[in-house]
């Protein structure tokens, strides 16, 4: 067993490890899925950021900087522009509906809102959405232990599965978010040791490799598809909306760790966006031949950087993809245990069952989500399926239902609705390419706020519910 493999391995025993103890901690379900509404600026940032860098903002930005260039910023850059509009306006927002009617997820706050039928929709939108994101963190896993021991990738993808899945299913939230600051830590120590190792691999240092035309628009910022500024409408508005990032924001304290906590978390996304896209670069003069850009930065790493720094920058990746991984499942096991098993199966179960189901609900997704990921081969196209479902969905019902009386449950439910379909309908047929600047996500959105402005048009006075009190 060679050096990087034997400290991931450890690494994962770690995590484990820590998870079940903390998990001790957990008395009922308020802990599992808010954290006792505790949570202070310092560890909600830490969960948040642990969260937003994951497979997308590492293997996905990196093959991404591989193939296309200094564009690549845009993929986790997008993220923390949204990131600033949760953290000053939607986010303090949300978490004090949350703490006035104890609401533990968005689909509570949707039916709250607007009716079970519009919680129910969203659920279901949810539990697909998220399985595919899932699958996106845990392929990266799989391909960071096939760079490192050269096994098939579908190995890495049970082994990731089964580590978030033990030491989430011990504690949910609790659990995540203090296991989250280990591998933030982690994560910026790896990343900051790489970044500029790995930049003086390149003879000429950062001018030369800003001046390399492997492709026409390689050093093109500006650029118009993707990545590039078609990625506002795919990567915004799901982190101003995703229940995965809502429902921590849910177990804040107070809207002062809201502002504080989100916008740290906003301002190292906006940082952290350039790193993966010069690995990239730098992994295309190394390696400018590989089979898939999926596997630029493990490769990078391993065959590049010396082998110290390779395994704490391999520990980081893998911190990345867990992370992300065990927000995602808590999204899953949190809308199937509260938002269909408790709400429609078993309205009468009491405390103990429905964390009883949570846990085990978290055991099956992670299992799904793992063959998912085998079947799925890529981190991109996964990760890009679960935002722009997420986006189409719930951008609109949720921030109508914040900020203005005259939406109704008829109006969320047809834009959720019309969204979705006009999005897999564009996706199926152009291959997920649009038409111009109408891709998927774009027209989906235009979709959806159309089809709810008719809506409010057409709607009777009488049919349009109050606002949610703000």
């Amino acid at each position: 067993m060679n050096l990087h493999l034997t400290n991931l391995v450890f690494y994962s025993l770690a995590l484990m490890g820590l998870g079940r103890w903390i998990g001790r901690r957990v008395r009922g379900a308020a802990d599992f899925f808010v954290a006792g509404r505790g949570l202070g600026a310092g560890l909600l940032f830490s969960t948040m950021l642990a969260a937003n860098i994951g497979a997308g903002s590492t293997v996905g930005a990196t093959a991404l900087g591989y193939a296309n260039g200094i564009s690549a910023w845009w993929w986790v850059g997008s993220a923390g522009l949204g990131s600033v509009v949760l953290a000053f306006w939607i986010g303090p927002a949300m978490r004090r509906q949350a703490e006035a009617h104890q609401l533990r997820t968005v689909g509570d706050y949707l039916e709250h809102r607007y009716g079970s039928n519009v919680r129910a929709l969203a659920a279901g939108i949810l539990w697909i959405g998220s399985l595919f994101i899932l699958a996106g963190q845990l392929w990266a896993m799989g391909s960071i232990i096939n760079a490192v021991a050269g096994v098939n990738p579908w190995i890495g993808c049970a082994i990731g599965g089964a580590v978030i899945t033990v030491y989430f299913a011990a504690g949910g939230l609790l659990t995540s978010a203090r296991v989250n600051v280990v591998q933030l830590c982690v994560k910026l120590i790896g990343f900051a040791l790489a970044l500029p190792l790995a930049l003086e691999t390149v003879t000429g240092g950062l001018p030369a490799l800003l001046r390399l035309r492997p492709v026409d628009d390689y050093a093109q910022f500006w650029r118009a598809g993707s990545p590039g500024l078609s990625t506002l409408a795919i990567i915004v508005p799901p982190f101003i909306v995703s229940p995965g990032l809502l429902q921590k924001i849910f177990g804040a304290r107070d809207d002062h760790a809201v502002r504080v906590g989100v916008g740290l978390n906003a301002l190292g996304l906006l940082a952290f966006a350039i790193v993966p896209a010069f690995l990239g670069m730098v992994a295309r003069t190394q390696f400018p031949s590989l089979a898939s850009s999926d596997s630029a930065l493990p490769v990078l790493l391993v065959y590049t950087l010396p082998p110290l720094v390779g395994a704490i920058g391999l520990a980081a990746v893998f911190s990345a993809e867990i992370s992300a991984s065990d927000a995602i499942l808590f999204m899953l096991t949190t809308s199937l245990s509260q938002d269909f098993y408790q709400r429609f199966i078993n309205p009468a179960a009491d405390d103990r069952r429905v964390l009883r189901v949570a846990r085990w609900t978290a055991v099956t997704g992670g299992a799904v989500g793992t063959l998912l990921a085998i079947s799925l081969g890529s981190v991109v196209n996964a990760l890009t399926i679960f935002y722009t479902l997420i986006g189409v969905s719930l951008f609109l019902p949720v921030l109508a239902g914040l900020y203005t009386q005259r939406t109704s449950s008829t109006g969320a439910l047809a834009s959720m609705i019309a969204g979705v379909c006009v999005a897999i309908a564009l996706h199926v047929t152009t291959s997920g390419r649009g038409w111009g600047i109408f891709t998927p996500a774009v027209a989906g959105l235009a979709s959806a706020a159309a089809v709810w402005v008719i809506t409010l048009a057409v709607a009777p006075r009488h049919q349009i519910v109050s606002s949610a009190g703000l």
